[in-house]
């Protein structure tokens, strides 16, 4: 049996014990970072990670795999550059490929108004570390396959910000390689483990309560994308939070090597190809809150003619796969991580539509404010305390808010 294997086994009847230094609530991405990253670089072991259903089924399995940092402020962008360097090194560091590729990543502009925000993006992204850069429509033609310039009118293109870093990797992968890595370093991990709720002591959480017992623990962590605000209520913390559905899909498999990610915040949607020839496609959030995972024709109805008008190839593919993933939005769209008003309760949330491209620096920093009972520098504007102190990050920096 390969070492992949016996891992999934060590997974499958792994025992949850009754006490930890640290409970991290969710096998995601974050939550399986987050305690990688207390093994492995603050040897911090007696760590234990609880997924009620199995190890990447949440958002961090039913997202579209891009990662970037062209965001349009200072923060974000520090943050999101740190983790995309993260993944260029992820899989010398865990040994472990998650089929990462750095193909460049253009955003698109339609109007006037666009393309200044395009130039300010470039501006902004290069002033704080993102190589990003802002191109005319003659160059966009010549680089990006069976593209339509001027979409027949109606959605023409009036130039684009190229972000030279952005990439894709393979999302089951990712987690794969956080989980394998965490439990080397003894970290406990089980799938199939409902939380039911927190133990507390006055207002500090001291131990979450599950269907296979309770577990005491010196610090919590929610990390359940998608399902922030119901944990958190359960320490009494209430959060900005509402959760919406993000609908995404794949065709069948394109004969041409097709190396751009392109997206449009204009139109709202995002195209890439997958390592299988699928191009895969995505949307802005369903509008209405729900935590529902129903796929609709609404959406590829609503998508494909966008789509189409400026890839007219898509025309003639057919959709195979369609799903749904719940997206936990802040006010601002931007992340809240850190402490909350509970003692001894931690949060990673408000991902949105862009949590996978988190991942390691969302897990690093984590655990370094869990190892040294402070914020790092880079997470520390994305403090909860943010909206009391009226120092919000507003950033709809993704085709996926709007």
């Amino acid at each position: 049996m390969n070492e992949f294997w016996e891992a999934k086994v060590k997974l499958q009847w792994a025992e949850l014990g009754s006490s930890y230094d640290v409970v991290i609530i969710g096998g995601g991405g974050h939550g399986l970072a987050t305690a990688y990253n207390l093994a492995v670089n603050h040897g911090i072991t007696n760590v234990a990670v609880i997924e009620k259903d199995y190890i990447g089924g949440g958002n961090s399995g039913r997202n579209t795999t891009v990662i970037r940092s062209n965001y349009g402020k200072p923060e974000p962008v520090r943050f999101y550059q740190r983790s995309l360097d993260l993944y260029r090194e992820l899989e010398a560091e865990t040994e472990r490929w998650v089929m990462h590729d750095e193909r460049g990543l253009w955003w698109l502009a339609h109007t006037e108004a666009g393309r200044r925000q395009e130039r300010s993006r470039a501006a902004i992204n290069q002033a704080f570390g993102a190589d990003t850069t802002f191109v005319e429509p003659e160059e966009i033609g010549r680089l990006i396959p069976g593209i339509n310039l001027d979409a027949d009118g109606e959605f023409p293109i009036t130039g684009a910000s190229f972000h030279a870093g952005g990439a894709t990797a393979r999302h089951d992968r990712v987690n794969w390689a956080f989980a394998e890595g965490a439990m080397r370093a003894g970290v406990t991990i089980v799938q199939g483990v409902k939380v039911t709720g927190l133990t507390l002591d006055g207002d500090r959480v001291v131990g979450v309560q599950t269907d296979k017992g309770d577990v005491a623990a010196g610090t919590v962590v929610g990390a359940v994308g998608g399902h922030a605000t119901t944990i958190a209520s359960m320490a009494n913390v209430r959060l900005p939070i509402r959760t919406h559905p993000l609908q995404a899909f794949v065709t069948n498999h394109y004969e041409q090597t097709w190396d751009a990610i392109v997206a449009s915040n204009d139109l709202g949607f995002y195209v890439s190809q997958t390592a299988r020839g699928e191009m895969l496609g995505g949307s802005h959030i369903d509008p209405q809150p729900s935590y529902s995972r129903r796929s609709d024709h609404h959406f590829i109805n609503e998508i494909a003619r966008r789509i189409v008008a400026l890839f007219p190839f898509m025309g003639n593919l057919r959709v195979l796969r369609q799903w749904t993933g719940i997206c936990d939005m802040s006010p601002d769209y931007t992340p809240i991580m850190g402490y909350t008003s509970a003692p001894g309760f931690l949060i990673t949330t408000g991902w949105g539509t862009w949590g996978f491209k988190a991942i390691p620096a969302g897990g690093e920093a984590m655990a370094q404010l869990i190892a040294n009972d402070e914020t790092p520098e880079l997470i520390a504007p994305f403090s909860i305390e943010r909206f009391a102190n009226d120092r919000t990050l507003a950033d709809r920096g993704s085709s996926g808010t709007h």
